[in-house]
C-alpha cells in the first residue's frame, strides 16, 4: 500500500505479484487502515475501462428519462430492487436520526442468477427477487451485468487481501463468498435548483451493512465525506483510475470489532450544487447461508448472512 495525501491506496497488482513477505507487509498496512477508518482506494484493479465507461453512458441516458418512465420500475413494498426516486430515502434514519429525504435517485439490482438448489423462501423472495430491467436505453441490462460480474471478481480479490491483513490463509473467505448475495446501486444526485432543507444532504450519514462496498464516484466528483476517529468530517479525494472501498457492519462483526465500519455521507460542495453527480456502489455480501462469526479470539455475536441483511434492510425501510 502507498499513500496519497492522507488517503491510503491498495495496489492490487502489486499484491498479486508480491511474495509471501511482501503480501504480509501490504496486509499489515491494510489492517492498520481498516482499524482506523475502514476507507481506502484500490488501484491497478484490472477492471476494464470499457466495462466502466459502457455502464456510465447507459446510466446517464437512464436517469435522463422522464419520472413516469423511471417510476414504472419502482419496487413493490419490501422489495429491494428497482428504481427509487427523489424523496424516497433518508439514509440517516437507519441510525435513528430524523432528517429530510436525501437529494438523490437510484436504480438497484441484485444477483444475476439463483444458485442451483436454493429453496429458502426468504432468499428467493428477497435477495434473489428479479431485477425489473428498463426497456431503455438499449443495452442497459448487458452493460449492468458486465459491470456486476467485474465487481464480483474484484470483491473476491479484495477479500483475499483482507484475509492476509487479518493473518489468515488467503483463501479463508472463499467458501462463504462463492455465491454472494451482493447488490449494485447506481446513484444520481441531480443538480440542485434550490437551497436544501435544514439537515438535508445528498446522502445522510450512515454505515453500510455488508462485508465491503466498492464505490466508483463519477471521475473528478466531490462530496463524499467520512467521520474520522477524531470526530471530524473529512473529504474523500477523487483518485483517478481507482475505486473507493469501505468495510461494512458485517465485517466489523466478523472481526469482533477489530475493523471499523465508518460513518460516511455525501454533501454538496458549492461548486457542485448546479451539477449532477453520479456514482456506482457495489455492496458485497457473503452467501445467503454463510455463518458469520467473529474470528478466533474475538468476541461478538454470530449471524447468518442472508437473514442478517434482510433484517438490516427491513429496519431501514420499515
Amino acid at each position: 500500500m502507498s499513500d496519497q495525501p492522507a488517503f491510503p491506496i491498495l495496489d492490487l497488482a502489486a499484491f498479486a505479484r508480491a511474495d509471501a513477505a511482501g503480501r504480509a507487509a501490504i496486509g499489515a498496512e491494510l489492517d492498520r487502515t481498516c482499524r482506523e477508518t475502514g476507507f481506502l482506494a484500490v488501484g491497478n484493479h484490472g477492471v476494464p475501462d470499457a466495462v466502466i465507461e459502457g455502464l456510465w453512458s447507459k446510466l446517464t441516458d437512464f436517469f435522463d428519462q422522464s419520472p413516469e418512465v423511471k417510476h414504472a420500475l419502482a419496487p413493490a413494498p419490501g422489495a429491494p430492487y428497482g428504481y427509487l426516486g427523489p424523496g424516497t430515502e433518508a439514509l440517516a434514519r437507519s441510525r435513528g436520526e430524523e432528517t429530510p429525504p436525501d437529494l438523490k435517485e437510484s436504480f438497484n439490482g441484485g444477483p444475476l442468477a439463483v444458485p442451483p438448489g436454493e429453496t429458502d423462501p426468504d432468499a428467493l423472495a428477497f435477495c434473489y427477487a428479479p431485477t425489473p430491467w428498463p426497456e431503455a436505453p438499449q443495452g442497459f441490462r448487458e452493460a449492468w451485468e458486465a459491470y456486476y460480474r467485474e465487481m464480483e471478481r474484484l470483491a473476491a480479490r479484495i477479500m483475499q487481501a483482507f484475509a492476509v491483513a487479518l493473518g489468515l490463509p488467503e483463501d479463508h473467505f472463499e467458501s462463504v463468498i462463492d455465491q454472494p448475495i451482493s447488490a449494485l446501486r447506481a446513484l444520481n444526485y441531480p443538480a440542485q435548483d434550490r437551497p436544501p432543507e435544514t439537515g438535508q444532504l445528498r446522502a445522510g450519514a450512515h454505515t453500510d451493512y455488508g462485508s465491503l462496498t466498492i464505490l466508483l464516484p463519477e471521475p473528478g466528483s466531490r462530496g463524499l465525506e467520512i467521520l474520522t476517529p477524531e470526530g471530524d468530517w473529512r473529504a474523500v479525494p477523487p483518485v483517478p483510475g481507482a475505486f473507493v472501498i469501505n468495510i461494512g457492519d458485517l465485517m466489523t462483526l466478523w472481526t469482533g470489532g477489530r475493523w471499523v465500519s465508518t460513518l460516511h455521507r455525501v454533501v454538496t460542495p458549492p461548486e457542485w450544487a448546479a451539477r449532477r453527480r453520479m456514482s456506482l456502489a457495489f455492496f458485497h455480501q457473503p452467501n445467503w447461508h454463510a455463518e458469520v462469526k467473529p474470528l478466533a479470539g474475538e468476541g461478538g455475536e454470530t449471524v447468518t448472512s442472508g437473514p442478517y441483511l434482510m433484517g438490516k434492510f427491513a429496519a431501514a425501510n420499515g
